[in-house]
């Protein structure tokens, strides 16, 4: 090496590699570091690929919602004119009082409010019992509990048509039939919510955990202010997985129900507008999207949260 270069200082060196870097790759370099901090210019390609991306994305879009457009606009038609040929999207008038009918053909109002209640119920006890559960598989530690982990998720290889028999004759043990209870409490410990709870609280450090313990704090406390804080996404996506669940189920309450006037959900209700004489098919499509309205506020509200919870809910483990 010569006295020259080695007489010449950091910054005088980075100005001679550059140099003697190639043109293309340093205009790739600079492309790509304008790229990652949102400065740099589309080139063509990158723009019309964005356009088909963005008409893809609306088609997709379009194609999923058409069913929900068709149910609406069905709903606002004559009885008569739902099944004409050929279809037309329109009917020959638009009754907007077929969403008021609805709640004069039935106890619609009572279906709401039982929906409700079952609904918000059975979703305050699925989380506190998911996340208890997913605490102690996730962060305590105790013999046997892999395997109990194991053996508790293989509960979800059991399709729920096969546990009705069962579950029903346990209710008539408990003098539960046509009760709130026997709608509430056998989907109340479902292994889908501790694995949820698990692998969210399992990414948690640990750390956290150890200085509060360090500071006297034991497992109900850390669980309480440390570890629950902390999982808010992920059991906003619980509650809402859970509020679905309970909010669309008709097998079970079809079974378990007596009197449907007094104890009946909205699915069962849905079901009424069926009927000896006909179906009164225009009031079903009103009342279908009647019930769609607090699921879809729900969803909304909570929107922020539930992609959050679903992108970190898997990414724990240790």
């Amino acid at each position: 090496m010569s006295t020259s270069s080695m007489t010449m200082g950091p910054g005088a060196l980075a100005e001679l590699d550059t140099a003697s870097t190639p043109p293309a790759p340093r205009r790739r370099a600079k492309r790509e570091k304008e790229r990652i901090s949102g400065s740099a210019p589309m080139t063509r390609g990158e723009r019309v690929r964005l356009v088909f991306g963005h008409i893809f994305v609306y088609i997709a879009a379009l194609i999923f919602i058409s069913p929900l457009i068709y149910a609406f606009f069905s709903a606002l038609k004559p009885n008569q004119e739902i099944f004409a040929m050929p279809p037309t999207l329109v009917g020959s008038e638009i009754r907007w009082s077929n969403f008021a009918d609805v709640f004069t053909y039935g106890p619609f109002l009572t279906y709401i409010g039982n929906s409700f209640f079952v609904s918000i119920a059975g979703t305050l006890v699925v989380l506190a019992v998911s996340t208890m559960a997913g605490y102690a598989f996730g962060r305590l530690r105790w013999k046997g509990r892999d395997a109990v982990f194991v053996l508790f998720l293989a509960t979800l290889m059991v399709p729920a048509e096969v546990l009705v028999i069962p579950m029903f004759t346990v209710m008539q043990w408990f003098g539960w039939v046509d009760t709130y209870q026997a709608l509430i409490f056998p989907f109340a410990f479902t292994a889908f919510g501790t694995f949820l709870m698990r692998q969210f609280f399992r990414g948690i450090p640990f750390e956290l955990e150890e200085a509060a313990r360090v500071d006297g704090a034991g497992p109900v406390r850390s669980f309480l202010q440390i570890v629950l804080p902390l999982s808010k996404s992920a059991v906003a996506v619980l509650a809402v997985f859970t509020f679905l669940s309970f909010w669309n189920s008709y097998l079970w309450p079809l079974i378990v129900t007596v009197d449907y006037a007094a104890h009946g959900t909205l699915p069962i209700g849905l079901a009424t507008f069926s009927g000896i004489t006909g179906t009164r098919w225009d009031l079903q499509m009103a009342a279908a999207i009647i019930s769609m309205i607090p699921t879809t506020i729900l969803v909304i509200a909570l929107q922020k949260h539930l992609v959050k919870g679903i992108s970190m809910a898997g990414l724990g483990g240790r």
